[in-house]
C-alpha cells in the first residue's frame, strides 16, 4: 500500500451490529426515495398536473447530486463521519416533508434534488465509517450487509411505495419516507457515538487541498477511480436499454417489463449476498477480478443466449449479479485503499460512479442505434475490461 502512515485500530465499538443495522435501515429508506421518480412517474405527473417528461428532469436532478459528494468526503474525514451520517439523512427528511407538504412542482424537484444531496453525504460516510471500525478480514461481510438496502428498496421499498399511492395519493411516500428518516436521525443519534475525538491525528492533519492531493498522488487510489468510472459506463448502457431490448424482441408491454424487471432486483440481492458471505474468504482482490471476468463472459453471451424470454431473463440474472457482486466487493477493499482519508476516498468513487451513469446513458444510446443488443453488449464488456486494466494497474501490488 502507498500509503504507510500508520494509524491504530479502533477500538472495538459496542453495538456495531446494532449501529450497521439501523445504518442499514436508514439507506433502504434514502434508496427507496432515491429511485421510487423512476416508475412511478407517471403517478407524479398527474399529482403535479404536469407532463411526465417533466419528471426526467426531477430524476436527472437527483442523479447529478453525486456529482457533488466530492465536497463531502473531506468533512466526513475532518468532522467526524457521524456528524456527516446525521446531516444527511436530516436533510433527506426535510426534502420529503416539505415536498410533500408544499405539493407543488418545484417543491418535489427540490425535495427530490435534496435526497441526492443527502445520500451523496451518508453513503461515503457510513462506508467510512465501517472501514475504520470493522476489521479489513470482516470488511466484505459487513459492507455487503449494508448493500442490501439497494436490492431491498426495489424488492420491498418501491412496491410500499405503490401501495402508498394507490390507498393515499402520491403525496403520502414523502410523508411517509419523510418521518421514517426522522426516526433513522434519532436512532443514529442514540446509537452511533461521536467520533470526532476519536480519530487519530493523522488523519485530522490534513487540510482540504491536501486531502485531495494525497488521493491524486495515491496510485491505488487512482485505480480504484477509473475502474468505478470505466465499470458503470458499461453497466449503464446496458441498464438503459434493457427494457427496449424485451419489448423489441418479445413484444413486453410495460406491465410484463416491471415484472420481468423483478429479475435485476433479486440478482443484486444474491450479488451482495455473495459479497456477504463468500467475497471474505476468497479475498476481496481476488473476488473483484473473478466477479469482473464473469461479468464479462455475461455480456458477451447474453446476445446469443437471450433468443427466448426465459434464457433472456437468466441472462440478465447472471449479468446484474455479478456486476453487483463485483461492486460491493470492490466498494469492500477500497475503503482501506487510502486510510487516512476514508470518506474522501468514498466520495470520490461516488462521484465517478455517478458520472460514468451518465457517460453510461449515451454511450449506450448510441450503441444501440448503431447494432442493437450486440453492440451494447460488445461496448460494455470491452468497457469492463479496461476497468479491469485499471484495476490491475492500481491495485495488483496492493496490500491491506
Amino acid at each position: 500500500m502507498s500509503d504507510q502512515v500508520t494509524i491504530p485500530a479502533a477500538p472495538p465499538t459496542e453495538g456495531l451490529a446494532w449501529q450497521v443495522a439501523v445504518a442499514t435501515l436508514s439507506r433502504l429508506f434514502i434508496n427507496t426515495a432515491r429511485r421510487f421518480a423512476y416508475p412511478f412517474a407517471p403517478a407524479l405527473s398527474r399529482g403535479l398536473d404536469v407532463p411526465v417528461t417533466a419528471i426526467t428532469w426531477i430524476i436527472a436532478a437527483n442523479q447529478a447530486t453525486g456529482l457533488l459528494s466530492p465536497l463531502f468526503g473531506p468533512l466526513g474525514d475532518r468532522w467526524g463521519y457521524r456528524v456527516m451520517l446525521l446531516l444527511g439523512l436530516s436533510i433527506v427528511a426535510v426534502g420529503l416533508l416539505s415536498g410533500g407538504l408544499i405539493g407543488v412542482y418545484g417543491a418535489v424537484l427540490v425535495a427530490l434534488f435534496l435526497v441526492g444531496l443527502g445520500k451523496a453525504m451518508f453513503d461515503p460516510a457510513i462506508q467510512a465509517y465501517v472501514g475504520e471500525r470493522v476489521s479489513y478480514r470482516r470488511r466484505g461481510l459487513v459492507i455487503g450487509m449494508m448493500e442490501f438496502s439497494w436490492a431491498g428498496s426495489f424488492l420491498i421499498g418501491i412496491p410500499f411505495v405503490g401501495l402508498l399511492i394507490d390507498r393515499l395519493g402520491w403525496r403520502a411516500p414523502f410523508f411517509a419516507l419523510g418521518g421514517l428518516c426522522l426516526l433513522g436521525v434519532a436512532a443514529i443519534g442514540l446509537l452511533i457515538p461521536s467520533d470526532r475525538r476519536r480519530r487519530h491525528p493523522a488523519v485530522l492533519s490534513p487540510g482540504f487541498r491536501e486531502t485531495w492531493r494525497l488521493l491524486s498522488r495515491d496510485r491505488g487510489a487512482l485505480g480504484a477511480l477509473g475502474f468505478a468510472f470505466l465499470l458503470n459506463v458499461g453497466n449503464e448502457s446496458l441498464f438503459v436499454n434493457y427494457g427496449v431490448w424485451l419489448e423489441d424482441a418479445f413484444t413486453l408491454g410495460v406491465v410484463a417489463i416491471g415484472t420481468a424487471s423483478t429479475t435485476i432486483g433479486i440478482a443484486e440481492l444474491v450479488g451482495e449476498g455473495f459479497t456477504a458471505f463468500v467475497a471474505d474468504r476468497v479475498g476481496l482482490k481476488r473476488a473483484v477480478i473473478v466477479g469482473l471476468s464473469l461479468a464479462m463472459l455475461s455480456y458477451f453471451t447474453l446476445p446469443f443466449i437471450g433468443q427466448t424470454l426465459p434464457l433472456a431473463l437468466v441472462g440478465l440474472f447472471m449479468l446484474f449479479l455479478t456486476f453487483e457482486f463485483t461492486v460491493v466487493t470492490a466498494y469492500s477493499l477500497f475503503t482501506e485503499v487510502l486510510p487516512r482519508a476514508r470518506g474522501t476516498m468514498m466520495a470520490a468513487l461516488t462521484a465517478v460512479s455517478g458520472l460514468g451513469r451518465v457517460l453510461g446513458a449515451l454511450v449506450g444510446g448510441a450503441a444501440w442505434q448503431t447494432g442493437g443488443l450486440m453492440a451494447v453488449c460488445l461496448v460494455a464488456a470491452v468497457l469492463s475490461l479496461m476497468a479491469l486494466a485499471c484495476f490491475g494497474w492500481g491495485l495488483w501490488h496492493w496490500r491491506d
